[in-house]
């Protein structure tokens, strides 16, 4: 038997496995797979124990919004070594997983951007999940920092070129302007379509719930809201209990007393939590181009020269934080926001966001300030922040 299938456990002061927390207990884990959870004191005196000491070891992050780290921006230059850069980045903040997301641009460039995580996952990269393309199908009124002649109708070589992908894709577009039954004809293909960048209404967003519309990017952030005789999308969202939204929790986007609101709102296990992520997370530079315009890290978020917010600074564990101690969430369920919820919006449930027999070997182990001490990916060891 080799090292890397030899079993061996981990444990801390406090352990949640995605149902329940734990204490004296250890994850057993052997190779790239969870095989147990035990207590402590029933672990077979042959197997060797990792005690983390103080802190929390829990399921790895899964991020659903991620457009660069570690100082590259995916849709600038969709490489490999891009990926390589954001996930490394991303993993001193807990995320094990990610969907690379594709900010609005060209075809050409959506292509190679496919091709590029068709590669990684092909060659059995496991932090990489898949594509979220986010645009270029908006409402220009609603597009945000994406730049405004990127900005354009879905055509049928976009529909020619997404249903023909194998990947997980997440895409993220305005349904009030696809024609009828694209988002259907895109669902059926198998894609995770979601709203966002849009100034839709209620029943357009109703509309495109009966034709499979899957769920809604940064929710609040970027479309219609509600006011007294319109729900807007952001009424339509919370009113729906089938779909899944998407919340960035770094204290800039959206008010906490909003965070809290849409949790109670919405059906158990349909808030998750993202980043929004641009390079500058894990980066030494705090200011980077997009689109040839230059955004700056201020006072914890990224702005233009407007003063507009472009994406976030944070990783995972602040997003944990801040759902935990300003918006008042419990910690596990911040936990799942951040893992389990992800993992079933991904319709990966079976293998990922739990602590569990069989589950994937995808842990984070944080300390009381909720630095990220310890990750595994896929059983992999990884030391941060010591």
């Amino acid at each position: 038997m080799s090292d890397q299938d030899t079993p061996h456990a981990i444990t801390a002061a406090s352990l949640f496995d995605g149902s329940s927390w734990m204490f004296e207990h250890a994850v057993v884990v052997r190779g790239s797979t969870v095989v147990d959870i035990l207590p402590l004191d029933e672990l077979p005196e042959a197997l060797t124990v990792t005690d983390l000491g103080e802190g929390v070891v829990a399921p790895g992050f899964i991020d659903l919004q991620v457009n660069g780290g570690g100082g590259a921006l995916f849709t600038e230059t969709p490489t490999a070594k891009t990926l390589d850069q954001m996930s490394n980045a991303h993993r001193a903040t807990g995320t094990t997983a990610m969907m690379p997301t594709l900010l609005s641009t060209t075809l050409p460039t959506c292509k190679a951007a496919i091709a590029t995580v068709d590669e990684a996952m092909q060659s059995g990269n496991p932090a990489i999940l898949g594509l979220h393309i986010e645009g270029p199908f908006f409402d220009s009124a609603r597009r945000g920092a994406h730049k405004a002649d990127m900005i354009r109708p879905m055509e049928q070589a976009d529909i020619d070129l997404l249903v023909a992908t194998n990947l997980p894709l997440m895409l993220t577009l305005a349904p009030e302007h696809c024609q009828p039954g694209v988002i259907e004809k895109l669902t059926e293909a198998g894609l995770m379509v979601c709203a966002g960048h849009t100034d839709a209404s209620a029943e357009q967003i109703r509309a495109a719930l009966r034709e499979g519309l899957r769920g809604f990017t940064h929710l609040f952030n970027a479309m219609s809201q509600i006011t007294a005789r319109s729900p807007g999308v952001v009424g339509a969202a919370l009113d729906d209990i089938q779909t899944w939204v998407g919340i960035i929790a770094d204290g800039h986007h959206v008010h906490p007393i909003n965070l809290s609101l849409a949790h109670r709102a919405k059906a158990d296990g349909k808030v998750c939590l993202v980043t929004d992520a641009m390079s500058t997370v894990g980066a030494e530079n705090k200011v980077m181009q997009l689109y040839e315009e230059e955004i700056r890290e201020q006072d914890g978020k990224l702005v233009n020269a407007d003063g507009n917010l472009a994406g976030s600074a944070i990783g995972m564990i602040q997003a944990v934080q801040y759902a935990h101690h300003s918006a008042g969430i419990e910690l596990g369920e911040c936990l799942n926001m951040a893992s389990r919820y992800p993992a079933d919006f991904l319709s990966r449930k079976e293998d990922l966001g739990q602590l569990a027999p069989g589950f994937r070997a995808d842990i984070v182990h944080f300390d009381d300030a909720f630095v990220v001490r310890n990750t595994w990916l896929a059983g992999s060891h990884q030391r941060h922040n010591q």
